[in-house]
């Protein structure tokens, strides 16, 4: 799905484009009752948000929390620079986060600076995600929640069969695993976690599946769909993993899915809580 990534020397698949950026805030806004449904800062005041992006995800949650201020960290400064002007547009969120440039592998923090942690759509561009638990679970305070969302591709159906999606999709994943990243890391949360020496480990398998009992969502989400993987079409080219004719031929079977009156989408997550001790 795609925040930002949050360590140095990886390829980010989806690019760092005014049109991506803009995607990003359509993103938040699609996904936002979904990701926080049980999420629960009611007792924190100085939230650190990885991979935060251009903010999208940052509104919400100082929306959702009043009493939040939220540390962003990216490693991108074009996202913080789109961040930075995203929530400037929101006068009433001035003096409530701070954004600063950073590896999520070397957080410059002292231990025990914040009392809770957000990670949406980041372990899955992060070579190394140990790494990135193990620096946020330093800067936390016992007692502290954190919440992760991560994706799980293998769990994508799009119905009628669509030939070149799958094509598309299969290299999508290939590309991003090829680099480092991992688009199945959210069914290895729990076990990141533990390993992590966090504590509480829960996990929640959330989805997306619109068939025609609400065919405006479905067809609104298979649109949006269509733009998710059109971020990556630049990468994938360049780098030989698809041809013109399999990025034509996706295009064209997400608009003939879209316009199916028995269309099916279908696509799970993982959302995994845990506390530090």
């Amino acid at each position: 799905m795609s925040e930002s990534p949050a360590t140095a020397d990886f390829p980010y698949l989806h690019g760092f484009s005014p049109t991506e950026q803009a995607r990003l805030m359509k993103q938040a806004r699609l996904a936002e009752s979904t990701i926080f449904h049980n999420i629960d800062y009611g007792n924190a005041r100085r939230l650190l948000e990885v991979g935060s992006g251009v903010g999208a995800q940052t509104e919400i949650l100082l929306r959702r929390f009043p009493d939040l201020h939220v540390s962003c960290v990216d490693l991108n400064a074009a996202q913080l620079d789109a961040a930075r002007d995203n929530l400037g547009r929101m006068p009433w969120l001035q003096g409530r986060y701070s954004l600063q440039r950073a590896d999520a592998t070397d957080l410059p923090f002292e231990p025990r600076s914040f009392d809770a942690a957000f990670l949406c759509w980041v372990l899955e561009h992060v070579p190394s995600p140990a790494r990135v638990l193990n620096e946020v679970r330093r800067v936390l305070s016992p007692g502290s929640p954190v919440y992760i969302t991560e994706v799980m591709n293998s769990s994508f159906l799009l119905d009628p069969y669509s030939p070149n999606v799958w094509r598309y999709w299969m290299a999508f994943n290939d590309f991003q695993y090829e680099s480092g990243g991992d688009p199945f890391v959210g069914a290895k949360l729990g076990n990141l976690l533990l390993a992590g020496g966090f504590r509480d480990v829960g996990t929640e398998i959330k989805t997306f599946y619109f068939d025609n009992r609400e065919p405006a969502r479905r067809k609104t989400m298979i649109a949006f769909w269509e733009e998710l993987l059109l971020s990556a079409a630049d990468q994938l080219l360049a780098a030989g993993c698809v041809t013109q004719d399999v990025v034509d031929g996706m295009r064209r079977e997400m608009h003939q899915v879209q316009n199916d009156p028995n269309a099916v989408f279908f696509y799970s997550f993982v959302q995994a809580r845990a506390t530090v001790y």
